[in-house]
């Protein structure tokens, strides 16, 4: 079964005529047909599953059972049209194993119930751009894993032996005392790397089942594929903001040369993940390329070629890109005219509603965004309206999916959620 890749154990995935609806729902939506109904669907859910059950966002991350069981019930407390992958809030103890530094999550580092955060940072100086293009491999061996993991960087120590030529290990004389004298000094990172594949082997387990038995309850799982446009993996993972910004005009060339590198990176790692699932749809993360963090110059030449390679790949990889935007994307909403109809969909955070059903209208699906400050502070009608104005605009013809501006906000109000799915089954007919 093509949605199903997990263990040979599990019972075989049969479509029930709910879930082929909801399927279809979701399709017709993706297509800019008109479907029976508008779908509502949640594309990232962090901890508001977890908060409404009163699970600490430690027990969520540390406690994979606990926090599947809670997505589970709300999928059935709101009755959506579909789920996202698990693995919006990452499993605390891989992390912890790593000793991963490019993040702090309640239980290590932050209070039991804050959310999880990333550290952003230079991990990367401008200094060493031309080390990293001339040799990646040896760069992220030796300078970035210790930088980003403190169990690593005793790989990374190890490297800088060079070791001898395999010939030396060619007989029974040498190789236990060769093979022996080179692992001595990893012993500890070898036996962390044993616990980590223990642990990704039961999340992997567990997310399996997680996506097994949402299926089996009638709702389509809609990826578990993410990826990041090469621009945000080097700004986020390499260089921070700061740094970012100041190459743009320090050293344009190098950073250009980066992204260009990145490109081929962002679309394989795609294409990887959709394999191990099934799931032939990718969420694309997008963090800098809205409206305030660069001029329209700046966007496009350093960050809007490389998003539309990783979409354009994509697509011809027979995979089907989601656009989650983050931030204001009015500005940005001519650039996806340049892509292929009905083959990518856009989730909006914030944007001119009208404006994109004017541009983009005939073009791609409209996915979203209910503000946060409704589902958080507003009441339930003042979240009906909202949903009411959504139907208005793009509910004619097809092509909208309704959700949060992110998702669904860890802080919303259970009321106003719901509020929100029965507007949508209410008015989206």
């Amino acid at each position: 079964m093509a949605e199903t890749n997990g263990q040979n154990q599990q019972p075989e995935f049969k479509p029930s005529p709910e879930y082929l609806a909801r399927q279809k729902r979701i399709e017709d939506a993706f297509n800019l047909r008109r479907p029976d109904r508008i779908p509502v669907v949640p594309t990232v859910l962090h901890y508001f599953p977890t908060n409404i059950k009163g699970i600490s966002n430690k027990d969520a991350g540390y406690n994979l059972p606990l926090a599947m069981e809670a997505l589970i019930d709300a999928v059935k407390n709101y009755n959506w049209d579909g789920m996202p992958g698990y693995g919006a809030v990452r499993p605390s103890k891989p992390l912890e194993i790593l000793g991963i530094k490019q993040f702090k999550w309640p239980g290590d580092g932050l209070p039991d119930n804050r959310p999880f955060q990333f550290v952003e940072g230079e991990y990367m100086l401008q200094s060493e751009y031309d080390e990293m293009l001339a040799n990646p491999n040896g760069f992220t061996i030796n300078k970035l894993w210790p930088r980003i993991s403190t169990t690593l960087g005793q790989v990374s120590a190890m490297t800088q032996v060079a070791p001898p030529t395999l010939l030396f290990m060619s007989n029974g004389f040498t190789l236990p005392d060769f093979l022996g004298g080179m692992l001595a000094p990893m012993t500890d990172v070898l036996r962390k790397a044993l616990e980590l594949a223990e642990e990704i082997g039961k999340s992997q387990a567990f997310q399996a089942k997680y996506h097994l038995d949402v299926m089996n309850m009638g709702y389509p799982v809609l990826y578990t594929a993410n990826s990041f446009s090469a621009f945000d993996w080097i700004n986020d993972a390499l260089r921070g903001l700061r740094g970012t910004s100041l190459d743009i005009f320090q050293v344009p060339e190098k950073l250009l040369a980066a992204i260009d590198m990145f490109i081929p990176l962002t679309i394989g790692t795609a294409i990887y993940m959709t394999q191990l699932s099934g799931i032939k749809r990718v969420n694309i993360y997008l963090h800098r390329g809205s409206a305030g963090f660069m001029s329209k110059e700046q966007y496009e030449k350093f960050y809007w070629p490389s998003l539309k390679a990783l979409i354009l790949g994509l697509i011809g990889a027979d995979i089907f890109p989601m656009v989650y935007t983050e931030g204001d994307y009015t500005p940005r909403l001519e650039y996806f005219t340049e892509l292929p109809p009905k083959k990518f969909v856009l989730h909006y955070d914030r944007v001119d509603r009208k404006k994109a059903k004017k541009v983009l209208g005939d073009i791609c699906c409209f996915w979203g965004n209910v503000p946060a400050s409704l589902l958080c502070l507003g009441t339930p009608q003042q979240v009906t309206d909202d949903v009411r104005e959504l139907i208005d605009i793009f509910g004619d013809n097809g092509g909208l999916i309704v959700d949060g501006p992110l998702g669904i906000p860890d802080e919303a109000r259970p009321e106003s959620v719901a509020a929100m799915t029965e507007a949508v089954f209410k008015y989206g007919v």
